[in-house]
């Protein structure tokens, strides 16, 4: 078993090389490179380059037998077409040429299904039509499924994609509620809020509500990077995962109005409503169908009162929909069900 990840330097990327070692002993590793390097280490190896590069994919899946692509582009228009949509394009076309070919798995994003601009309806399940929201990065993430898919019934390919929300570890969503410079992902609460409540809100410590049109507070979820990498893990070689598409979230999705809420109990902090034109977005599993049940990440529980990192607990859902004990910690459980 040889295993290529692309994106390998990436904040799952390196945690996924940390990790496949003690799930697949005799597995070897090779990551494929752009632009940073990784510490060397035994058992991988390393081809560097650019997946805009035909040549360069050919040579990056020689002899391997599973393939994890996690590579892709934020909102850079001069690079997404030929790295995003050109590079998958080679990748699949030299992995269908490749006669030892297993398995491919695809890491996808909700931006393919136009988390936030628009009003699903409900939780957004792997059946949900494909909605870009504006910009370069929400389309190549919807091109990235339905290539994947489509090349699998061109020609029989054997692959799998899990579909993410946004992916947090250590004290990311922390950071996340900031007004200030620190501020870690979005959405820009200085920018919504306007310069003279966001420094209020700056030397207050207020935690942003993010609301809709109406001032209903907006849910969302997320995964945690060590719940994702283990539902990879399952998808390299699980027979009920070909040629499926799977969401990989927490079980529940974060209230911004229950986040606020616990602060002020638990820390005092007051809070800021946010009114936007965005929408409650979460991914949801339906059933029944064959199951991938990756574990979630945090909960608004985890936000409880403590002056380090948010702390690490999380829900973790097996197969039978069950959490385990909060006050425990928990081991990622990450199950496959025929139905």
């Amino acid at each position: 078993m040889q295993i290529l990840v692309t994106g390998a330097t990436g904040k799952v990327g390196q945690a996924l090389l940390a990790a496949l070692p003690a799930r697949f002993p005799d597995a070897t590793l090779r990551a494929l490179l752009h632009s940073r390097d990784l510490p060397t280490r035994p058992g991988l190896t390393v081809v560097k380059g650019s997946l805009a590069d035909r040549d360069l994919a050919a040579m990056a899946v020689q002899g391997c037998t599973h393939l994890v692509h996690l590579a892709t582009c934020k909102e850079t228009p001069d690079d997404v077409m030929d790295v995003t949509v050109k590079g998958l394009s080679w990748l699949l076309e030299a992995w269908r040429a490749n006669p030892l070919a297993q398995r491919f798995v695809l890491i996808g994003g909700d931006a393919a299904v136009g988390h936030f601009f628009y009003d699903p309806g409900g939780p957004v399940t792997e059946d949900t039509p494909h909605r870009a929201y504006p910009g370069c990065y929400a389309l190549s993430k919807v091109l990235e499924e339905v290539m994947l898919t489509q090349v699998g019934l061109q020609y029989g390919l054997d692959w799998t994609c899990l579909r993410a929300p946004w992916i947090m570890e250590k004290d990311d969503f922390r950071y996340s509620l900031s007004f200030g410079p620190g501020l870690f992902g979005g959405p820009d609460w200085a920018a919504l809020a306007g310069p003279q409540q966001a420094a209020a809100a700056r030397r207050t410590g207020a935690i942003p509500v993010l609301q809709d049109r109406t001032g209903t507070a907006i849910k969302r979820n997320f995964v945690h990077v060590s719940d994702l990498v283990s539902a990879i893990c399952t998808a390299l070689t699980a027979p009920a995962a070909r040629q499926r598409l799977y969401n990989i979230a927490m079980d529940e999705p974060v209230d911004y109005g229950e986040v606020a809420r616990i602060l002020a109990t638990t820390q005092g902090l007051p809070s800021v409503p946010i009114r936007s034109t965005y929408h409650s977005t979460w991914l949801s599993t339906p059933a029944p169908r064959p199951s991938l049940a990756g574990g979630p990440c945090m909960t608004p529980a985890d936000l409880s009162p403590n002056p380090g990192p948010l702390p690490a607990r999380r829900m973790i859902r097996a197969g039978s929909g069950t959490r385990a004990d909060p006050g425990r910690k928990a081991a990622t459980t990450t199950t496959v069900r025929e139905d």
